[in-house]
């Protein structure tokens, strides 16, 4: 689960190339007089001010800093405000980081989102002008191999997820819920490997995977986007239906459990449990259809972004244990976010090494990491066998896996730059 926010470029129109991209000169001048690809943006708690309405096509690099008070999010909207080009969560305050990206000409909008939650502040038009791109000689190939077999690897993970949401379903709807509990975690694996591509499919992700108090500070916003989502779906509703908490519990905000919910009647669990395999039925069709790759925009850095956003998705719901706040189930998840980041990373990794010596040096640094991350994570179960309930877990070796994921991610994050050739 991440908020409305996509870690993954994907976007129908002026979208991310589809196979890479030739870089512009750096120095090249935009229409704003702003050096083109390299951009500045200063989050704080009420406005989000990038340094340049516009930008040349090509390769390019927000540097965002975080001069508010809330860790905060910076993204890159299409012409429609809905769907994420692009996107770099977990911001803290006083704290600067950087997000990569390769851009078709086309209208877009730049946002923030301080505290991660609730509505976008500061969205402001942002034109990317000059010449579509196209990509020759060996980085096409290779581009458009990596997009390939990334999209294939999602397909199947979709194809797995569905018979196992109806199982799951099926049980939950007729009140088996220790079967229901049974499956909840092992379900979750296949959505948790390939979520960047399905947050950014509108509203899909919401409906999937939202917490509850995630769904209540953006409900306004997501039924008008959906008119047929008015109220909270998903994993975690069903998650809360099978871990009831006690009376006296908060949920991770520090509000009442209790407060605006009560267990689902057999009716609403129904309608929930319908919703859920239709909405994974929906992400199916969508993964497969055979225009997938170019009406959704998938490119070289939806991969390589994907390969760092999952590893930021750890970093900032899953390693609090606020994604599976009742069931404690959160090291199945990580250990998904896992295996999908190396993935991406696997498959990108070969196009950083032909850059020349930085990107083998790069990619080698990453594997270290990445091994170092698995290991330690390994330490706590497997998806075989099970893990333990994340309760169990003490703040120390919380730290322990926060350290390790921040070492992990912040080479990851260089890669896209790598790939594209942004020095």
């Amino acid at each position: 689960m991440s908020n409305r926010s996509s870690l993954a470029a994907l976007i129908t129109s002026g979208a991310l190339l589809l196979t890479g991209c030739v870089a512009n000169p750096a120095s090249q001048p935009s229409s704003s007089g702003t050096a083109s690809g390299r951009l500045t943006v200063t989050s704080t708690d009420d406005a989000c001010t990038v340094s340049s309405a516009t930008t040349g096509s090509g390769p390019a690099t927000f540097t965002i800093t975080n001069a508010g008070s809330r860790t905060t999010e910076f993204y890159l909207l299409a012409g429609d405000r809905l769907r994420i080009v692009a996107e770099k969560e977990n911001i803290a305050p006083g704290a600067t980081s950087d997000l990569s990206v390769a851009l078709q000409p086309g209208s877009y909008f730049t946002a923030c989102k301080p505290g991660m939650r609730g509505e976008n502040v500061g969205e402001t038009a942002f034109t990317v002008t000059g010449e579509a791109l196209a990509v020759a000689g060996a980085d096409a190939e290779l581009f458009s191999g990596v997009v390939t077999d990334y999209v294939n690897f999602v397909k199947n993970e979709v194809a797995e997820l569905q018979p196992k949401v109806e199982k799951f379903a099926k049980a939950y709807a007729a009140g088996d819920d220790e079967t229901a509990r049974s499956l909840y975690a092992s379900t979750r694996v296949n959505y948790e490997r390939i979520e960047p591509i399905a947050e950014a499919l509108g509203s899909l992700d919401p409906r999937i995977d939202y917490r509850e108090i995630d769904y209540l500070a953006e409900a306004k916003a997501l039924a008008a986007d959906d008119p047929t989502f008015t109220s909270w779906l998903g994993f975690h509703r069903i998650e809360k239906d099978l871990w009831v908490p006690a009376k006296d519990a908060v949920q991770p905000d520090g509000s009442s459990a209790w407060d605006g919910w009560s267990p689902s009647t057999p009716a609403q669990r129904t309608q929930v449990a319908d919703a859920l395999v239709a909405d994974v039925a929906t992400l199916y069709d969508t993964v497969h259809t055979a225009d997938f790759v170019t009406t959704q925009g998938v490119d070289i850095a939806t991969v390589s972004n994907g390969a760092s956003g999952l590893l930021e998705e750890i970093a900032v719901g899953k390693v609090t244990g606020e994604e599976d706040w009742w069931s404690h189930t959160d090291l199945y998840d990580f250990q998904a976010n896992l295996e999908g980041s190396r993935i991406a990373f696997d498959l990108v990794a070969p196009i950083a090494e032909r850059k020349g010596a930085d990107g083998k040096a790069l990619v080698t640094q990453i594997r270290g990491e990445f091994d170092k991350l698995a290991a330690l994570l390994a330490q706590y179960g497997s998806l075989k066998d099970g893990f333990v309930s994340y309760d169990k877990v003490s703040r120390k070796q919380q730290k322990e896996l926060v350290d390790q994921i921040d070492a992990t991610r912040t080479p990851l994050s260089k890669l896209t730059g790598a790939v594209l050739g942004i020095a």
